[in-house]
């Protein structure tokens, strides 16, 4: 990522070169944001990254996207559209640029729909419970660690079935890229449960592997932010301030 600060409320438009690059509104800690990140590093896209303060969003940010939400990408060649929503951006980036990148997705239609269907599972299975539990202000929600074990059990068990080091097999693909950025976030769990808290090493065996080799991943490490960053992120948050710049 670059080490551009986030623009708020009463900033102009960014001007960049008219340089054919992809344009892609992000935030730094935004998990969803992260995702296309991976794709346009994995498969090493030119693209001028714009960050925007969520808390503070700038009025001329709605007109790229209406929902003021990240991720958005503006494409070179259609000005005046904005494409969002980060499984969107995803796939499009996908389709669009498989011709000569590396493609994510596998090509028979069948498995490609199965990895489909996993992301989804990710979604409800680990991504709801997570949040559930880092952002309750009443207590620890009940069932939702087991409820989040659970859907972690569901990697565990397909990563087992596949016997590749990555969901996508020899390398990473869709699958790994869609869900690692809540798996570099786990162990801000802590920051809810308290430091005792980490992943059972007999029970999550092959994802705390899997784990470790996409931190060394290229695509990975251009994005990549410590637990102690985003720790003081998410406390910054806690406390009304979101400090968005912690980084730049």
């Amino acid at each position: 990522m670059s080490n551009g600060k986030h623009l708020a409320k009463g900033s102009t438009p960014p001007e960049l070169p008219n340089d054919g690059k992809l344009r892609l509104y992000s935030m730094r800690f935004c998990p969803y944001a992260q995702r296309v990140h991976l794709m346009l590093d994995a498969k090493k896209i030119p693209y001028h990254a714009i960050y925007i303060n969520l808390s503070e969003k700038p009025e001329w940010y709605f007109e790229k996207n209406p929902l003021g939400k990240v991720p958005a990408l503006e494409i070179p060649g259609k000005e005046g559209v904005t494409l969002y929503e980060s499984l969107v951006l995803s796939d499009y980036i996908e389709e669009a640029y498989s011709a000569q990148q590396r493609k994510l997705y596998p090509t028979d239609p069948f498995k490609k729909a199965q990895d489909r269907i996993l992301i989804e599972r990710f979604n409800g299975a680990v991504i709801s419970p997570y949040y559930r539990i880092l952002f309750s202000t009443d207590g620890i929600p009940p069932g939702a660690i087991t409820e989040f074990g659970t859907g972690l059990d569901i990697f565990e068990k397909e990563l087992k079935a596949r016997g590749t080091p990555y969901f996508g097999g020899d390398k990473p693909g869709m699958i790994d890229y869609m869900i690692w950025p809540w798996c570099e976030r786990v162990d801000l769990l802590k920051f809810a449960l308290g430091d005792k808290y980490e992943l059972d090493k007999e029970r999550f065996g092959q994802l705390l592997q899997w784990r470790e080799l996409m931190e060394k991943d290229d695509a990975v490490k251009q994005s990549l932010i410590s637990t102690e960053n985003h720790t003081k992120f998410l406390q910054s948050r806690k406390n009304g301030e979101n400090n968005y710049d912690i980084l730049s």
